[in-house]
């Protein structure tokens, strides 16, 4: 017996030498006859088990490391591995208790705490899983991939700060692990950090050339940063890389949709769709490409299959919303619209309840504030007549331009600007609700229009000015502005934006035009035609003068028109009472609808839609004929 003994533990040191060369089947075979030799060496068990984990053989490892337990309870590696077996097969609970077991044994066991990390991120017990991966570092204060996968779970927090330094350290520790470079790039990218981002891809790529996911989301950061076609090239890469990456097809359907190839970006989203079949994101960006191409139908059936696969996804109830309204389904639309504070932004924090229509308000006091582009607050601050109708006071919260025309709207008791000391209230709601509360639809949009008026003052001021009127006075308006702090509109202001050297051949002698554009590239546009002489509309720029919305209204009050792309402005103008007709995009917003030339919102709008995309040519010819016979019906 002692021979036998003597025997065995010489063929197990031989085994463990050929095992740490990683020459697992000759280490397996004499495991193997370790165990023949001394089957209750629990520890040839637990390698023999541990090479069985090496070459996922899962089953096979939990019963041979079940077996090196049931001898020997006591070893804390042996609960580790098997916790790992049991993770290798999804079964992360069970992994989790065996994770325990082993830290239980031995406190300082960093695999266990680096492991348990892992598993705890699978099932979403991120706060534990922080906590596992801090224990893993305390004991090993080196463990780059510790620090990387805390990363990882800080970024799912959305707490991308100490995600980045997190993915700073793991670096540190190891400047060659891609991994870590790779996924500093996705938070960079959500602190729009866009160059630094591109930089940490271009660095994990140099690290490991077939970084397959690494090209993928640097395709989307090129996007983000308008270089469309290096955007289109790195997504291509990362499908020559790895030819079934369901998330690449994905990411190339979103830069395919902003280099406006709308046919091949649907293909892009069909094969992730055949690639990943509960491939949520594809299905609601594919409805996003389908809604572009008007097909409203489509578009929803796309994000219905995209919520019934991700019932909490907010972005896909937010772009279900966007076609239900441009489809003219306000139920739907305004119902599924409040999934917005979870997709895109956040509801201003207030510790008073939200009012949506169900509580009485009569002798109560409600702040109604802004929420989104001034734009939206001219639209929808029509609402407060109607909330102080209820019997409360209304204060109306808006952005600073905006403070002192709104005084004039009725309902409003008081008028602040965004960041204002706010007095006591009982009840708030954000403007955008306000169809939801008093159930619109689209016959009982309240249009008691002009619910906005200029101030009588500048109104003087502006008809002096002026000086008699000879002519038809026009405003136009041909940029929405840029917002560079908004990479993901910069597409949609590309489209919407006509350039002002198409507006040329409006020029016309019995037409004064004014320009009503603030805000760049809009006036740098104007100025450089100037300078080189441009043969368009003389247009007469005051903009200098106008220094909030008041001032812009007095000016528009003396006009007769204005034309304008679907900005402010153009809302402005509506609310006024003053005809206006908007030069809209093919993929129109949603508050415009289709295939319609009115608009229930501004009984005073004449709309001009492109008939395909980018066809500004087709909306500046019949802008034109419509112009020359109102210059006609003027003189």
């Amino acid at each position: 017996m002692t021979t036998d003994i003597a025997q065995a533990e010489a063929v197990f040191q031989q085994a463990f030498a050929l095992h740490k060369q990683l020459r697992l089947d000759e280490a397996r075979h004499l495991y193997t006859q370790t165990l023949q030799l001394q089957p209750q060496h629990f520890l040839a068990w637990h390698l023999l088990g541990v090479v069985a984990l090496q070459t996922n053989q899962s089953e096979r490892a939990l019963e041979l490391l079940g077996k090196a337990i049931s001898i020997n309870p006591q070893i804390a590696a042996f609960h580790e591995s098997y916790g790992t077996a049991l993770a290798q097969l999804n079964r992360d609970e069970a992994a989790i208790a065996s994770y325990d077991r082993a830290i239980a044994l031995q406190a300082d066991l960093v695999d266990a705490y680096y492991n348990r990390g892992n598993a705890l991120g699978r099932v979403k017990r991120h706060e534990a899983a922080l906590a596992s991966y801090d224990k893993a570092i305390e004991f090993r204060p080196e463990h780059a991939d510790a620090y990387n996968n805390r990363g990882l779970i800080l970024a799912t927090l959305k707490r991308y700060e100490a995600a980045l330094d997190s993915y700073n350290h793991a670096i540190a520790l190891n400047p060659d692990l891609a991994v870590a470079h790779s996924n500093r790039g996705i938070v960079l990218k959500e602190l729009k950090q866009l160059s630094a981002a591109l930089a940490s891809y271009d660095r994990a790529i140099l690290l490991k050339a077939d970084f397959a996911e690494a090209y993928s989301n640097r395709g989307i950061v090129l996007k983000d940063l308008q270089q469309l076609d290096a955007a289109l090239a790195s997504c291509n890469q990362a499908i020559e890389l790895k030819a079934d990456f369901a998330e690449a097809y994905s990411n190339r359907g979103l830069v395919l949709k902003d280099l406006e190839q709308l046919d091949a970006a649907l293909a892009s989203y069909d094969r992730a769709i055949a690639l990943k079949a509960d491939f949520a994101e594809a299905y609601s960006n594919r409805g996003l490409v389908l809604q572009d191409l008007h097909l409203l139908d489509a578009a929803l059936t796309s994000f219905n299959q995209a919520v019934a696969i991700k019932p909490d996804f907010a972005v896909a109830y937010f772009n279900r919303a966007m076609a239900s309204l441009l489809a003219g389904d306000f139920d739907n639309g305004w119902r599924d619209f409040e999934w917005r504070w979870k997709a895109i932004m956040e509801r201003k924090c207030v510790v008073q309840p939200c009012w949506l229509g169900k509580e009485s308000l009569r002798g109560k006091t409600i702040l109604l504030y802004s929420e989104q582009g001034m734009g939206d607050t001219l639209q929808f601050c029509r609402y407060a007549k109607a909330v102080a109708d209820l019997g409360a006071r209304v204060i109306l919260e808006v952005q600073k331009p905006l403070q002192s025309l709104l005084t004039s709207l009725e309902g409003a008791a008081q008028v602040l600007a965004s960041g204002d000391a706010l007095p006591e209230f009982d009840y708030c709601c954000p403007l955008l609700s306000l169809p939801l509360a008093f159930k619109t639809t689209l016959s009982t949009i309240p249009v008691p229009i002009p619910y906005l008026k200029s101030d009588r003052q500048k109104a003087r001021y502006w008809r002096k000015k002026l000086g008699k009127k000879r002519r038809l006075r026009v405003g136009l308006v041909w940029s929405g502005g840029f917002r560079p702090d908004q990479p993901e509109l910069w597409p949609v202001n590309r489209r919407r934006n006509i350039p002002l050297a198409k507006l040329a051949s409006l020029k016309h002698p019995d037409i004064e035009f004014y320009s009503l554009q603030k805000g760049q590239p809009g006036e740098s546009e104007l100025t450089d035609l100037i300078a080189k002489n441009w043969d368009g509309p003389l247009l007469a720029d005051f903009t200098s003068l106008l220094h909030d919305f008041s001032d812009t209204a007095a000016l528009i009050e003396q006009l007769d028109l204005v034309i304008s792309v679907d900005t402010s402005t153009a809302h402005l103008a509506g609310a006024l009472g003053k005809p206006v007709w908007i030069l809209n995009r093919f993929d129109s917003c949603w508050r415009w609808l289709l295939q319609r030339t009115d608009s229930p919102w501004y009984p005073t709008v004449r709309l001009y839609r492109q008939a395909s995309a980018g066809d500004w040519d087709g909306v500046v010819r019949r802008v034109r004929a419509d112009l020359r016979r109102a210059a006609r019906r003027a003189r």
